[in-house]
C-alpha cells in the first residue's frame, strides 16, 4: 500500500510533466506498440474477411516461414540486399561527415542574419516530397528537354539516356539524398555547437590555438557523443530504404533496377502484383529484427570502449 501511495504522490507531483509527454506517449502506443500485434500476419496466408481485420487475421491459415521465402529464394535477393546495405552505409557515413562540416561552417559565420539565411536555404529541401524532387531531377535528366542533355548538345556531345543507363545512378541517388537530408541533419549538430561553453574557445585562443585546432580539439570531441548516438540510431534502420528516393526519383524505370531496386521497392512491386499482405509484413518484420540486432551489437561495441557514448 505504501508503494501505491508513493506512486500516486509521484503522479500528482509530476502531473504537468506527465501531461507534456502524454501526446508523444499516445502516439508511440497507437502507431508503434499496438501495431506490433499485427506481426502475426507475417506467419499467415492473410485473406480478407467481411467480419473485420481481426477476424481476417484469426481465420487466415498458418504458413510458418513461407512468406519469408519471397525475400530469400528469388534471384533478386542478393541485388536488393546489396543495394539496401551499400546505399545506407554511404548515406550514414557521408551524411554524418557533411552534416558536421556544415554545422561547423554555419557556427563560424559571424553575420547571424546571413547564417540564418543559409540555414533556411539548406533546411528547405527536407520539406519537399520525393514526388517533387523526382520532377526536379527529371527536369535535369530528361532526354529531350533536360538541362544536362541541352548542355551536352551545345558542347557537341551526344545526349545521354539517363533513365535507361544504370551507370550514373548510384552517384545521382547519393547526391539527391545528401542534398535533401544534410541540411536538416546539420541543425542538430549546430544546436549542440551553440551549447558548447565559449570559455573553452577563449582559453584555446589565449594558448595560441588556431581555428582548425579549436575545431579538432574542442568542437569535434564534444560532438562525438551526439555523433555516436545518431549513428547508432541510423544503423538500426540500415535495412530500411527511403521508398520515395528509390521509387520516385528513378521514375520506376525497369532499366535501373540493378542499382535502384531495394527491399522496400521490391516488396511494394511484389505486393502490387500479388496482393500478398503476409509477404510485406514478413519483410517489415525481417527489417525490424535485423535493425534491432544491429543496434544492440553496435551499442555493445561502443559501450565497451566508452560507456558515456552508448545509448544504454
Amino acid at each position: 500500500m505504501k508503494a501505491i501511495g508513493r506512486f500516486v504522490k509521484d503522479i500528482g507531483r509530476n502531473k504537468m510533466l506527465l501531461l507534456m509527454v502524454l501526446p508523444a506517449t499516445l502516439w508511440f502506443f497507437f502507431f508503434s506498440y499496438l501495431p506490433m500485434a499485427g506481426m502475426v500476419v507475417a506467419f499467415k496466408e492473410y485473406r480478407y474477411s467481411r467480419d473485420g481485420f481481426l477476424a481476417s487475421i484469426l481465420e487466415s491459415k498458418w504458413v510458418g516461414l513461407q512468406n519469408f521465402k519471397f525475400l530469400f529464394s528469388t534471384n533478386d535477393a542478393y541485388i536488393i540486399t546489396r543495394n539496401t546495405l551499400l546505399y545506407n552505409i554511404v548515406f550514414i557515413v557521408l551524411g554524418l561527415v557533411l552534416a558536421v562540416i556544415m554545422a561547423i561552417v554555419l557556427s563560424e559565420i559571424m553575420n547571424k542574419r546571413l547564417a540564418k539565411l543559409y540555414q533556411t536555404g539548406m533546411f528547405l529541401p527536407y520539406f519537399l516530397s520525393w514526388v517533387i524532387v523526382g520532377y526536379f531531377v527529371f527536369s535535369f535528366l530528361s532526354v529531350d528537354r533536360g538541362m544536362m542533355n541541352q548542355i551536352f548538345t551545345s558542347l557537341g556531345w551526344d545526349p545521354i539516356s539517363w533513365y535507361n543507363n544504370p551507370t550514373y545512378w548510384p552517384i545521382i541517388i547519393i547526391l539527391v539524398f545528401l542534398w535533401k537530408a544534410v541540411g536538416y541533419n546539420s541543425v542538430v549538430y549546430l544546436a549542440a555547437i551553440m551549447g558548447i561553453d565559449k570559455s573553452l574557445y577563449e582559453a584555446a585562443m589565449i594558448d595560441g590555438a588556431n581555428k582548425w585546432q579549436q575545431i579538432r580539439n574542442i568542437t569535434i570531441p564534444l560532438l562525438a557523443p551526439l555523433m555516436t548516438i545518431l549513428t547508432l540510431l541510423a544503423i538500426g534502420k540500415i535495412f530500411y530504404a527511403d521508398f520515395g528516393l528509390f521509387y520516385q526519383v528513378p521514375r520506376d524505370s525497369g532499366s535501373l533496377y540493378s542499382v535502384t531496386n531495394v527491399i522496400d521497392t521490391y516488396v511494394y512491386r511484389g505486393l502490387k502484383s500479388t496482393g500478398e499482405i503476409g509477404m510485406s509484413t514478413a519483410a517489415g518484420l525481417y527489417q525490424s529484427l535485423v535493425g534491432f540486432i544491429l543496434v544492440i551489437t553496435s551499442n555493445a561495441v561502443v559501450r565497451r570502449f566508452n560507456k558515456d557514448n552508448a545509448l544504454f
